[in-house]
């Protein structure tokens, strides 16, 4: 479990990066970190990527249905001026920011704020997500959390989409996402290849 540096004092500025699957509890772990800070009175603020309306269209909702008031956002940089009297600032689902998200938050933690950030480090092709890359390097602390396998049990690491869909960003839960161990990914990944052939050769 991660232990704060520090929650109460003097301002000084950092930033933690909380990244892992779907369903690994990312989004918990950031509430939890948050609700910490406000027992210290501490002011928070909470923000969330506008597109970003699976459970609700302002709170953060976790898959365990924990929620926090959140300020939905359509680009980062509205983040700077909406944060003008925090002491924490907490952002969710931070892959579906725009790459300016990396300034926003250096610019946050350098003026002593502490920024705590959570986003998928990983797309369903198992490949880098969008500015998490470049915040997972900047973070003075990176929590990498992990779900569990549905199909064997094993620990997870990758977000497995059970849809056809090819686009990079096409927000889901259950319905259409599952957290895999790295070989039952490539097993899906395989059997989903061999149905896009066989549904190939039987259009023509």
């Amino acid at each position: 479990m991660f232990i704060e540096p520090g929650i109460a004092g003097d301002n000084r500025g950092w930033i933690e990066v909380i990244c892992g699957s779907m369903f690994s509890g990312k989004t918990e772990e950031l509430i939890r970190r948050l609700r910490r800070v406000q027992i210290a009175n501490r002011k928070v603020e909470l923000f969330k990527p506008e597109v970003d309306v699976r459970y609700d269209a302002a709170n953060i909702v976790s898959h365990n249905s924990s929620t926090m008031q959140g300020i939905p956002v359509n680009n980062s940089q509205n983040i700077l001026l909406l944060a003008q009297e925090a002491d924490v600032i907490g952002i969710d689902e931070a892959q579906f920011f725009d790459s300016e998200i990396v300034n926003v938050c250096q610019t946050l933690a350098n003026k002593g704020i502490r920024v705590i950030v959570a986003g998928l480090d990983m797309d369903f092709m198992g490949r880098p997500f969008g500015p998490m890359p470049q915040l997972m390097a900047i973070a003075d602390y990176v929590t990498k959390l992990h779900a569990i396998c549905v199909q064997c049990g094993h620990i997870a690491s990758l977000s497995f989409r059970k849809t056809t869909e090819n686009s990079q960003f096409v927000l889901g839960e259950s319905d259409k996402y599952e957290p895999r161990c790295r070989k039952c990914y490539m097993e899906g990944m395989r059997e989903q290849e061999e149905l896009a052939k066989l549904s190939s050769k039987n259009s023509f």
